[in-house]
């Protein structure tokens, strides 16, 4: 089977761009336009005096995009963003380019306004941030080579050092599998802030989970209204409501996330 490496798109250098330096960034992920979860967490994050906010990925791929996108974008030149495999997607689907694989990988892109598209195309692969205290920091979705890689607390040495051979920042952070850690790995840091809207966890359900970084890495929890959250679905008509509700409530554990992921090396 041939690996697809979902990297830079064509408009984007190879070589991301570089930010800093500075003395704190946050950094959330998987939002999946969970409106109710985003806002408790900026609001954290508003108290905890971030310089940056980063977006590791998939903040749109749900029921609300528009608000997620107006909320993010309130944050001005404070916010950067990376590329998740759900933006790609909304992306190959709007423009025709991919067919729909059900009902929902049709209704999410037709949720996101034209201005929400046009947003959403120029989102690049990663970035560079100088962090005090850590140095040039990495955040991509999935890998450095791919959005679609998984990366876990339980991703072999050798494969690590691979997804990052050419890489020269020692700290990586990357969202996509939904579990929060900090993990040290091949001679480099390996960071999930954990996912915002969709956690994969053992904590309670209406936890937020993210990071912040500088001079150190703190992984943080934050807690909210899930009520809102459940009913965000049905009342938009999301075709995956039923499942969204399941996975808020009773999701998978970090173990059985990384025992799956780790078997597929590569997920979309």
């Amino acid at each position: 089977m041939t690996t697809v490496w979902y990297g830079p798109a064509r408009w984007e250098s190879p070589a991301p761009r570089r930010y800093g330096p500075v003395a704190r960034v946050a950094v959330v992920s998987d939002v999946h336009a969970n409106v109710a979860a985003l806002t408790a967490v900026l609001a954290d994050i508003a108290a905890a005096g971030a310089d940056l906010i980063v977006s590791c990925g998939d903040l749109t791929w749900g029921s609300h995009p528009d608000q997620t996108i107006a909320l993010m974008r309130g944050l001005g030149s404070r916010a950067l963003f990376v590329r998740g495999n759900g933006e790609r997607a909304v992306l190959e689907i709007s423009a025709g380019g991919r067919t729909a694989e059900s009902p929902r990988h049709a209704w999410v892109p037709a949720r996101h306004s034209g201005s929400s598209l046009e947003f959403v195309a120029a989102i690049p692969f990663s970035v560079v941030i100088e962090i005090t205290g850590l140095g040039p920091v990495r955040f991509c979705h999935g890998s450095p080579r791919s959005d679609t890689e998984v990366v876990t607390p339980a991703t072999p040495a050798e494969r690590f050092a691979q997804l990052c051979a050419g890489v020269s920042e020692q700290v990586l952070v990357t969202g996509h599998t939904h579990l929060q850690f900090d993990r040290r790995v091949a001679g480099r840091r390996s960071v999930n802030p954990g996912s915002v809207g969709l956690p994969y966890h053992d904590g309670e359900p209406g936890t937020a989970y993210w990071a912040l970084l500088g001079p150190d890495v703190a992984l943080r929890q934050t807690r909210y209204d899930i009520t809102a959250a459940l009913e965000a679905g049905p009342d938009a008509g999301d075709p995956a409501a039923e499942k969204i509700t399941e996975l808020l409530m009773s999701p998978p554990s970090p173990g059985e996330i990384m025992a799956e992921t780790e078997r597929l090396v590569f997920s979309d």
